[in-house]
C-alpha cells in the first residue's frame, strides 16, 4: 500500500472541501427564498391594476437577468380599494403577514397619509406611484427618522403640478392662443385643496384673470348647474382638477350641452387609455395631464411601452409606468447598497440619479421626485377624432396642434 504524506492528504481534504462548497454555493442560492416586493393598490381601478402590471414587468426584466444579490424577485399584491381603513388593512398584510422587503404603490392621498404611521412601525420602504399631496413627503422632512421610509416615484406632487399647469395656462393657452380668462374647478379632496391656491396665485401673478374658482362633491352626477355658472362666466378655457370624481359625466354633459368653452387639466381618469371609447368620443378636444404618452421622453420610454402593451394587450397610464420605474430603481438601490436591509436601501435611493419612462430620476431631500428641464415634467395631452393623443405643452414635447371643440370653429 502506498503511503500518502499527511500535508498531501490535508490538502486534498481541503480541495474536496472547496470544490464541494463551490458546487453547493448556487444550489444554496437557488434554494434562497424570493426577495418580496408588495404592491398596496385599487386594483378595481385602471390606476390600480396598471400599477400591479407595472410593477410585474419590471420583476420579470430583473429576474431574467439573474434575480438580485442572486435571488429572485416576487410580487404580492394587496387590494387597498379607495378607502383608508381597508389601505391600513393592506399594509398591515404586506409588512406583518407577507413580510415584504419593500412596498410600491397608492393612489389615494388620504389612503396613503393613513397608511403611513403603519409603514414607519413597519420599517419597510414605500414608493408611492399615484398619490399627489404634498403632505405624504413633507413629513419625511418633519421626522426623517420615522418617515425615512416614504419615497415618491411615478407621480409628482401637487406643487409641481400646479407648477406645470401654470405653465400650460400662462405660457401656452395665453402665451401661445392669447386666452385670458380662466375657470378654475376641481373636486373636493385633499390633493385639489392642496392645489387650487397655487394655482390662483401663479396664474395671477403672470396677469391672467382667474373668473372663478370652485369645487364639486366627488359623487356630483349632474355637471349641468357647474358648467352653465362657467358658460355665464366669461372664461375662455375650463381648468378641471379631479381624480375621484366622474370624468366620464362631466365629458359627456359637456358635449352634450355644446359647452362654448374648452377644458382640460389634471384629469386622472381622463389618462386611462380607453377614456376616449368609454365616452363615446366625447372627450374630443378635452386635455389630460399625463406623465408617459408615445413619445420619445427617454430612451426607456418606448421600450417600456411597446413591452408593456405586448405583454398585456392594452395601454399604461401613468401608475404602471411609475410601478415599473420604482421597482428598478430601488432594484438598483439594492444592487448598489449589496443588501436588501432597509436603511442601506435608503442611503443608496437618496443617491438614486437614472433614467425612467418618464424622464430621469432624481430625488429631493424629502424622498419626492425632482421636477424640471432634463428630468420629469407634466404633459399635457389632447385627446383629438378618432381618439388620437396629442401631446401640446411643454413645447419640446409637442407632437400636435391644439383643437377647438367643433361647434366652436
Amino acid at each position: 500500500m502506498t503511503h500518502i504524506p499527511h500535508f498531501t492528504r490535508r490538502a486534498a481534504v481541503l480541495a474536496a472541501a472547496l470544490a464541494a462548497a463551490l458546487g453547493a454555493a448556487p444550489a444554496r442560492a437557488q434554494g434562497e427564498p424570493p426577495i418580496r416586493i408588495g404592491i398596496s393598490t385599487a386594483v378595481q381601478l385602471q390606476i390600480g391594476r396598471d400599477t400591479r402590471d407595472g410593477a410585474q414587468l419590471a420583476i420579470d426584466e430583473i429576474n431574467a437577468k439573474g434575480g438580485l444579490l442572486g435571488r429572485k424577485l416576487a410580487m404580492v399584491v394587496a387590494d387597498e380599494t379607495e378607502d383608508p381603513e381597508k389601505g391600513i388593512s393592506a399594509i398591515k398584510k404586506l409588512t406583518a403577514d407577507e413580510k415584504v422587503d419593500a412596498i410600491v404603490g397608492g393612489y389615494t392621498s388620504g389612503v396613503v397619509l393613513a397608511q403611513l404611521p403603519h409603514i414607519a412601525a413597519a420599517k419597510t420602504v414605500y414608493i408611492n406611484v399615484g398619490a399627489a399631496s404634498p403632505a405624504i413627503n413633507a413629513k419625511v422632512k418633519q421626522n426623517y427618522e420615522a418617515n425615512k421610509y416614504i419615497f415618491r416615484i411615478g407621480t409628482l406632487n401637487s406643487l409641481h403640478l400646479a407648477g406645470g399647469l401654470v405653465s400650460y395656462m400662462t405660457d401656452y393657452l395665453h402665451g401661445e392662443l392669447g386666452m385670458k380668462k380662466f375657470a378654475i374647478v376641481g373636486e373636493s379632496a385633499k390633493w385639489v385643496q392642496d392645489l387650487i391656491p397655487v394655482l390662483k396665485r401663479g396664474a395671477t401673478a403672470k396677469g391672467l384673470d382667474v373668473v372663478m374658482a370652485e369645487t364639486f362633491d366627488t359623487g356630483t352626477t349632474n355637471f349641468s348647474p357647474l358648467l352653465s355658472k362657467v358658460k355665464n362666466s366669461g372664461a375662455e378655457y375650463m381648468v378641471v382638477i379631479l381624480s375621484h370624481a366622474s370624468s366620464d359625466v362631466l365629458a359627456k354633459q359637456w358635449y352634450d350641452a355644446r359647452i362654448p368653452v374648452p377644458y382640460g387639466g389634471i384629469d386622472v381618469k381622463g389618462q386611462d387609455t380607453d377614456f376616449f371609447e368609454r365616452v363615446g368620443g366625447k372627450a374630443v378636444t378635452a386635455v389630460a395631464g399625463n406623465y408617459i404618452v408615445r413619445a420619445p421622453l427617454s430612451p426607456r420610454t418606448l421600450p417600456f411601452l411597446d413591452a408593456f402593451k405586448a405583454r398585456y394587450k392594452r395601454e399604461t397610464v401613468y401608475t404602471g409606468a411609475g410601478a415599473y420605474d420604482a421597482v428598478h430603481a430601488w432594484a438598483d438601490a439594492v444592487a448598489r447598497a449589496n443588501s436588501v436591509q432597509a436603511d442601506a436601501v435608503i442611503k443608496a435611493l437618496e443617491k438614486v440619479d437614472m433614467p425612467i419612462t418618464t424622464g430621469r430620476l432624481q430625488l429631493d431631500d424629502t424622498h419626492d421626485v425632482k421636477a424640471g428641464p432634463g428630468l420629469v415634467n407634466m404633459l399635457w395631452v389632447q385627446w383629438q377624432e378618432g381618439g388620437k393623443r396629442v401631446i401640446l405643452w411643454p413645447r419640446e414635447a409637442r407632437t400636435g396642434d391644439f383643437a377647438k371643440p367643433q361647434w366652436m370653429q
